[in-house]
């Protein structure tokens, strides 16, 4: 059936999809260098894109079609050089491009190590701003196999920028960490907690500065419902739990970018590409009707 549809998220038609009639833009960024045990970030944007081809875009929850606040999909973001260094510039300036034109940017990785410069992107065109993290790690290393701008210092990176940060969802950290957040640098929500807690979203995001950027790193789920990434930990979040998350956050913050990271998809297993593909939709419905 997609293959009727045009190749861009959800398969719109021009009018939906050109740039200057969306309010929110899809880059695709297929960057993978640094990753450490499972492979294949590189290949979760086209699998993103794939399965939002065949979804339905009317939202039973929203009672509408977001897609209608129009998407326009970028191209793929291609790098001349894999070195850590080499990707920060350019994505930083592909980020800005779009910013700098108004749009809402939703960015798919690829590994983790992207967020740094789309946050460094976002920060220095809307000023302070906070960040709401998902994901099973806390990513604060001070560096990995040689470089500072590995998936798993991500957010020590981050936090060197801002310490208003939310990091919800983690089950799985270093020694070196462990040292680290002694001195309070960011506000975790660990996985083992709120499961009985029913009040942690509404806690988590009162933590939050008005502007936020979202980070997903998709091993935030429990691999019960997302298998397809690197490196899998039990015990992760719920998707309805994620949503109810991201459907206050976009209520009672202004949600300035969003990235979707780490998705490492598995052939003929397409079930994890759909939950990445529907929970973008639905973060875009979120934002598009928070009326912010």
């Amino acid at each position: 059936m997609a293959d009727y549809y045009p190749y861009n998220f959800g398969g719109l038609p021009e009018e939906n999809s050109a740039l200057e009639a969306s309010r929110f833009v899809i880059l695709p960024v297929g960057y993978e260098a640094t990753t450490t045990y499972g492979k294949g970030t590189k290949k979760g944007p086209s699998a993103i894109m794939d399965a939002s081809r065949n979804m339905e875009l009317y939202d039973e929850e929203l009672c509408s079609e977001p897609f209608l606040h129009g998407i326009h999909t970028a191209g793929d973001l291609l790098f001349h050089s894999i070195a850590p260094e080499a990707m920060l510039e350019t994505v930083e300036e592909a980020a800005a491009g779009f910013l700098s034109k108004g749009k809402f940017l939703v960015s798919l990785g690829g590994e983790h190590s992207i967020s740094y410069p789309l946050f460094e992107a976002h920060r220095k065109h809307f000023g302070k701003i906070g960040v709401l993290q998902v994901d099973a790690h806390l990513d604060l290393r001070e560096s990995y196999e040689g470089t500072p701008f590995s998936h798993a210092a991500v957010m020590r990176r981050i936090c060197e920028k801002t310490r208003d940060i939310v990091q919800v969802g983690i089950r799985s950290y270093s020694v070196e960490e462990a040292e680290f957040i002694k001195s309070g640098p960011t506000k975790i929500f660990w996985a083992k907690d709120i499961v009985s807690d029913d009040d942690w979203i509404e806690k988590a995001v009162s933590l939050l500065p008005e502007k936020v950027y979202l980070t997903v790193d998709v091993d935030g789920f429990d691999p019960s419902i997302m298998p397809a990434t690197g490196t899998p930990e039990p015990g992760g979040m719920g998707y309805y739990q994620t949503l109810k998350l991201l459907r206050t956050l976009a209520q009672k913050r202004t949600v300035v970018g969003a990235d979707f990271v780490e998705l490492a998809p598995i052939p003929g297993h397409p079930a994890s590409d759909f939950l990445v593909s529907k929970l973008i939709y639905k973060t875009i419905g979120y934002i598009g009707g928070a009326g912010k």
